[in-house]
């Protein structure tokens, strides 16, 4: 294994000192259904993930609008068959759909024909029911595997953010090519923060948004500050509850209101990303 080489800082366009992204997982049923499929005989449960698509999206979209930020939404194969009407006001509204699993699977769980098929189910039921081919994949769970570089550039897609080594965008070297990785980080999650179901999320401590808000706002500032990459992301069945949705846009108005953030989605950042022609890093499995 070759000695690992951090990702350098980059350039940001025009006058802008670093970049943020308000991204939406819009998992509804699949991210309970994919690890427990008996769940949907839990009708409060089902409920609970039915209020991301039903009530979350459309209050995130008018968030959104109101400071007119383009954002990325990363939606399950499942999810825009679920509800198709759903994901196509999310594209009527300007915004990036970007691939998000086809049942939420964890990668890492899968075997590579396995993946192969959850990758290209995915972006068939985007294509049919959004009329988009993402170029964009979050790995459910974060889960990236091994294989998966590959299989995403095999299906032209440009970039993934689903890696957790660095502040700043880069190259992933892959076979000789590459693709762009935009990084993130649990503290950058909601599902830390909010997510309990009874026997399925764990201890079920539910954080006030008043301090989630202040924890993502510090570490904004850190970010901007070194003109790293921010990227929050947000579920619609979490987020989209009425007094998290309030604390969120306290956030989203300072973030905007910063003339040196670039403030847009992660199909646009990693156009521009790619522009730079960065040298692509090197990343190994360790032995």
């Amino acid at each position: 294994m070759s000695e690992l080489i951090p990702a350098s800082p980059i350039s940001w366009p025009k006058d802008k000192k670093s970049a943020a992204a308000f991204t939406f997982d819009v998992d509804a049923e699949s991210a309970i259904l994919s690890f427990k499929p008996e769940a949907n005989n839990q009708m409060s449960v089902m409920t609970h993930q039915f209020y991301g698509p039903l009530v979350g999206v459309p209050r995130i979209l008018n968030l959104l609008e109101k400071y007119q930020v383009k954002s990325t939404f990363f939606v399950p194969g499942f999810t825009a068959r679920q509800y198709p009407s759903v994901i196509k006001s999310i594209v009527k509204a300007g915004h990036e759909i970007a691939h998000h699993g086809d049942m939420h699977e964890q990668p890492t769980g899968a075997s590579r024909d396995e993946e192969i098929k959850f990758i290209k189910n995915g972006i068939e039921s985007l294509i049919e029911i959004a009329g988009v081919k993402p170029i964009g994949y979050r790995a459910p769970m974060w889960d990236l595997s091994w294989n998966t570089p590959e299989i995403l550039l095999a299906n032209d897609f440009l970039y993934d953010s689903s890696l957790m080594d660095a502040d700043y965008p880069y190259e992933l070297a892959v076979q000789g090519q590459s693709l762009v990785e935009l990084p993130i980080h649990w503290g950058l999650d909601d599902w830390e923060q909010y997510a309990f179901l009874p026997d399925i999320t764990g201890v079920g401590l539910i954080e006030s948004p008043k301090k989630v808000i202040e924890m993502w706002q510090i570490e904004f500032e850190a970010i901007r500050k070194i003109g790293g990459l921010f990227i929050l992301t947000n579920h619609p069945f979490l987020s989209g509850r009425p007094g998290r949705s309030d604390a969120l846009e306290g956030l989203i108005k300072h973030v905007t209101s910063c003339s040196d953030v670039w403030t847009t989605s992660l199909g646009d950042i990693a156009s521009y990303v790619r522009s730079l022609k960065l040298k692509p890093r090197e990343i190994s499995k360790p032995l």
